[in-house]
């Protein structure tokens, strides 16, 4: 029997139904003929799938012991299903593979500048700060976070972007997640990444 004392085990998250979902989505002609351009090879056309193969264990413990963290378990579980992304939506245009995934103030400095500069200094307290979902004020993220931050996206002359942020840890061990954009006052943040993902799937879709 299991000790009472031992971590739960991480739960299975559904990522490659979701992410089929999403490629299809993309790749459905009728959609893309009334409201999506075409930006995909013919390659990914043909295998109906954004992602690549997913990273191997040993690909995810190089990456965490680079970091010096272990990875919260939706987003292990995502890389297991696919190292790296395509276009989750117009914003985002790349889901980082392994080799690139970094701490924010390291491989974005001035992502990490931009902000930290114009947020202020005020304080967000913690009954102000762990609101999640249509209450949330985007506004009142932690700036002093951001450095922090494991930056797993990437898109060309914009600051939309998803961070995972190590300050803030479920009891399961998830991190906290955001999307921060240019176009709004701050982050959007989530309890997870998996939650972050169905969110953006969901607005991908209009619903």
């Amino acid at each position: 029997m299991p000790n009472p004392t031992d971590p739960m085990p991480a739960p299975a998250y559904a990522w490659r139904g979701l992410l089929q979902r999403w490629s299809d989505e993309w790749l459905d002609p009728v959609l893309r003929e009334q409201e999506r351009p075409e930006p995909f090879p013919a390659d990914i056309r043909a295998a109906r799938w954004l992602g690549t193969a997913g990273a191997g264990s040993d690909e995810i413990a190089e990456l965490e012991e680079r970091l010096g963290v272990r990875l919260p378990p939706s987003y292990r579980q995502f890389l297991r299903t696919s190292n790296g992304w395509l276009d989750t939506t117009g914003g985002i245009k790349r889901l980082l593979p392994t080799r690139e995934v970094g701490w924010t103030g390291d491989i974005d400095p001035e992502l990490v500048s931009s902000w930290v500069g114009s947020a202020g200094s005020f304080e967000v307290p913690d009954e102000e700060y762990f609101v999640y979902g249509d209450e949330q004020d985007p506004c009142l993220m932690r700036a002093e976070y951001l450095p922090d931050t494991l930056k797993i996206s990437h898109t060309h002359d914009a600051t939309d972007v998803y961070l995972l942020n190590p300050h803030v840890v479920t009891p399961d061990g998830e991190w906290e997640a955001w999307y921060l954009a240019h176009w709004l006052p701050g982050a959007t943040r989530y309890r997870s990444f998996w939650d972050l993902m169905n969110d953006e799937y969901k607005g991908f879709c209009g619903e």
